[in-house]
Order: structure tokens, then C-alpha cells, then sequence
């Protein structure tokens, strides 16, 4: 489904130039004309804060913020104008341990590079079509990390104390 995007606004957090410029230009072939660049988390959310934008993209390796530290700060900061916004964190590593590490930071999608056009769309339409209620407890505040749910699960609770508030409940 083609989306109308020429009311969106995206923030890029990217320190290599060229790849900046590339993601740029693939947002404006998507209809995306309000496209900020930063080079780092620190100046990203600077921009953020003054531009709200609908949208951010973030590079994980940067100094002297990352994307990873820029996303828990966009989620969490008092200052922030929209913690909930989708944040598609880029990287070029796609190891386990790094996107549960990023899921877990609260990033909304996942993009490793080098991508094509059609990925970072697909990112795109699945924040529009598949948002994620968001979760807030003690160390974390983000999307939900469970992306399935199975309206068919009868089994037991799945976390330990759960059945405190089964009980609560009923």
C-alpha cells in the first residue's frame, strides 16, 4: 500500500555522510520532503526536541551518543516532546545479542545496513500498520518487546507474579 508522506517529518542521526545522504534521498523518493540530518545523538536530540518529527532513524555506532543511548534518552528524558515516536535503529552489525540489546534500549524497528530502499520502507509501513502498545516499568519504557500475540494462548501466565494479579482480577 503506497502512503502519502508529504506531511512526515524524519530525523536522521547518522555520522557517515554519505550513508546520511543516501537514507535522505531514499525518504524524498518516498515523498518525504521535511528530512533533518544530524551527526550524533547528542545533536539529534537537540533536533529532536526542537523539531518533533514523526519519524527518527538513528545510527547505532556514533560518538559521543549513540543510537542506543539516543533512543532511551528520546523515551525517557522529561525535556523529550514525544517519547513515543518510531525510532529505526540502523546498524551494520544484525548478531543476536545486538538487536535483543536495541529492543530492549526501546528502538521500534531494526535496519541493518547495507539496505535497500524497500527495507527501510517496509520498516516504515510497519510502524504505521503494526504500532506497538508501549510498556513502562521499572528499567524500561518502549514498544512491546512481544510482537505476536496469540489471542488462542490458554496456558499459565507467563511471569513469575503473575498469578498475583490473576487473582486481583477475578
Amino acid at each position: 500500500m503506497p502512503y502519502q508522506f508529504d506531511r512526515v517529518s524524519v530525523l536522521i542521526v547518522e555520522d557517515n555522510q554519505p550513508m546520511a545522504l543516501m537514507a535522505k534521498s531514499i525518504l524524498e523518493t518516498f515523498g518525504i520532503s521535511t528530512v533533518y540530518l544530524t551527526k550524533n545523538g547528542e545533536e539529534g536530540f537537540d533536533s529532536f526536541c526542537k523539531h518533533n518529527p514523526d519519524f527518527v532513524i538513528a545510527d547505532w555506532m556514533m560518538k559521543p551518543m549513540d543510537g542506543i543511548i539516543l533512543t532511551k534518552t528520546i523515551r525517557t528524558e522529561a525535556k523529550s516532546p514525544n517519547p513515543f515516536v518510531p525510532i529505526i535503529l540502523m546498524t551494520g552489525f544484525s548478531e543476536k545479542g545486538r538487536v535483543e540489546e536495541a529492543r530492549d534500549a526501546g528502538v521500534t524497528e531494526f535496519l541493518v545496513k547495507p539496505f535497500e530502499a524497500k527495507d527501510l520502507y517496509k520498516r516504515i509501513a510497519q510502524c504505521i500498520e503494526r504500532p506497538r502498545q508501549f510498556v513502562r516499568c521499572e528499567d524500561f519504557f518502549g514498544p512491546d518487546r512481544r510482537r505476536k500475540q496469540d489471542p488462542n494462548y490458554a496456558g499459565p501466565w507467563r511471569r513469575e507474579g503473575d498469578h498475583d494479579i490473576k487473582d486481583l482480577i477475578r
